[in-house]
């Protein structure tokens, strides 16, 4: 391997892409019918991996335990995983719309054309319109990474609890996602440096070079 050029900085290993919650908003908001806002809700909240949602069928769907099960792309193994009931809303609504499948046949579908599931590649369309759309560059591994970042956010649930749910063979992939994306931290510095300075007020009596040296400048 050759070394790198001098002037070549090297450059910090950071947290994975992920959506923040307002750009998240905006993703969901392009998208068409109610099967692509059920996939959108079942990757943010499931963490499957892109070709592990595609490939779920009808008798996998836990309705009244709000979970699924899916073929894990790593071990290729049927894995239960949960999801939001949100995901199972839009679920209904969906199914609703266009029939159950059989048990066994898979729930995604193409829309147009002769009954078929629907592909990774499909799937990948409906995200680059939107991004057309709205100017973005989203993958589809970047919902996975979101429902992570997610996850891993909230204090509820334990880092071990986390790397359970999205099956990370390592902790240490799982706490990828515990890094503070400054990206998304902007908002809130530019509204630190807002608030005004808090003038402190001393007790008349004082000499300011005795305030100085205790409290400083």
């Amino acid at each position: 391997m050759a070394p790198r050029a001098r002037l070549r900085q090297k450059i910090a290993d950071g947290p994975p892409r992920s959506i923040p919650d307002q750009l998240w908003a905006e993703l969901f908001g392009a998208m068409t019918c109610d099967r692509d806002r059920a996939l959108l809700a079942f990757y943010v909240s499931s963490g499957a991996r892109a070709s592990e949602l595609l490939g779920l069928r009808m008798e996998h769907v836990d309705w009244a335990g709000k979970r699924i099960w899916v073929v894990s792309k790593g071990s290729q193994v049927l894995e239960e995983i949960p999801a939001s009931p949100e995901a199972f809303a839009y679920l209904a609504v969906y199914l609703e719309e266009h029939g159950l499948p059989e048990a066994t046949q898979p729930v995604w579908r193409a829309r147009h054309g002769s009954p078929r599931p629907l592909t990774y590649s499909a799937m990948r369309a409906v995200l680059s319109r939107a991004n057309a759309k709205l100017g973005t560059n989203w993958t589809l591994h970047d919902l996975r990474h979101s429902a992570a970042a997610r996850m891993a956010g909230d204090p509820e649930l334990s880092i071990v609890e986390v790397q359970a749910v999205l099956r990370h063979r390592h902790l240490s992939t799982t706490e990828r996602y515990t890094r503070v994306r400054v990206g998304e931290l902007i908002d809130k510095i530019q509204q630190h440096y807002a608030k005004p300075k808090i003038e402190r007020h001393f007790i008349s009596g004082y000499a300011p070079e005795d305030i100085e040296t205790v409290f400083g400048g």
